[in-house]
Formats: C-alpha cells, structure tokens, sequence
C-alpha cells in the first residue's frame, strides 16, 4: 500500500505537469495582458468584509422578527435584578406568547400579591425592555402535586390550597 505522503505529491506533480502542458507557471504570480482592464478598487465596505458579531446577530434578530422574543428572554434571564428578591423568591416566569407573560406562584397567598403588583410589573418591563411588549401579566397559582390517587387520597373535592 503506498503511503498518503506520496499519493498526495504524486497528485500535486500530476497538477503541475498539466498547468504547465496549458502555459501556466505554477508558483509564479499571475501575467495579465497589457490590453486588459485595469482593476478597480471597490470603496467603501462591501458585504463579504470581515464584520462585527454584534451588527450581525442584530441584523438577523431584525429580520427574523425575533427583538421582542429576545428582550423577554433578556428579562427574563435578569428575573431577580428586574423584579426583586423577595418577589423573585416566591415567583417565576414561565412563559411568553403574544405579548402575555405568564408567571407561577409557590402559594396562594403570592399569588394574590403578585395580582395586586401586576401594574408595577408592567411599569418595570416597559422601562427594561420598552412600552407594549409585554401587555399583560397573567399570574398563575402553585402547581403542587394531586392527591386523587396513592396512600393520601381523600374523599370530596380535593385540597383547599389551590389556585383557581
């Protein structure tokens, strides 16, 4: 079996050989012919120039119409910062779809709270991310495990710490 080396010279010997049988140097600059135009210089920048990651990616989130999606994500990766502590320790968001956020409560009792800090939630989201990107904020109770079946089931409706 021959080598890999030796394949890929014989290759590149077979490569010159034909550029020189057609005229060509191989190795040697280009020859133009004096009758040929000479080249113009592009001015400015042009499209296939090196460019920046940010003017990049920003042109993409323009175009694909996914700026608000981004910003609520940016929101909502920054919670805690947004939000507060002690709220943010007893909420979280969930979901964001047309211009609604959905947020979980662990308790009632936050639940009921966080209903009343709507407004103040959607004034703090206006100046983070701007006006009318999140239009509501729809709060959600705590999603605790169902005693229907197992060794705690009781019999009637069920437990009275839920949400609805």
């Amino acid at each position: 079996m021959t080598p890999p080396e030796e394949v890929a010279r014989a290759a590149l010997n077979r490569a010159k050989a034909a550029a020189r049988a057609k005229g060509l140097r191989p190795g040697s600059p280009a020859r133009r012919s004096p009758l040929a135009e000479p080249r113009k210089e592009a001015q400015g920048p042009n499209a296939r120039d090196p460019q920046l990651l940010g003017s990049v990616v920003g042109r993409l989130l323009r175009e694909k119409g996914w700026t608000q999606d981004v910003s609520v994500g940016g929101v909502v990766g920054r919670w805690r910062d947004v939000v507060g502590d002690d709220v943010a320790e007893h909420c979280t968001p969930i979901t964001f779809e047309d211009r609604v956020l959905v947020v979980r409560a662990d308790s009632t009792a936050w639940a009921t709270q966080l209903r009343m800090l709507v407004p103040d939630l959607l004034r703090r989201m206006a100046e983070e991310i701007g006006e009318g990107v999140v239009e509501e904020v729809s709060v959600l109770g705590p999603a605790g495990p169902g005693f229907r079946r197992g060794p705690r089931s009781v019999r009637g409706p069920g437990p009275r710490d839920t949400f609805g």
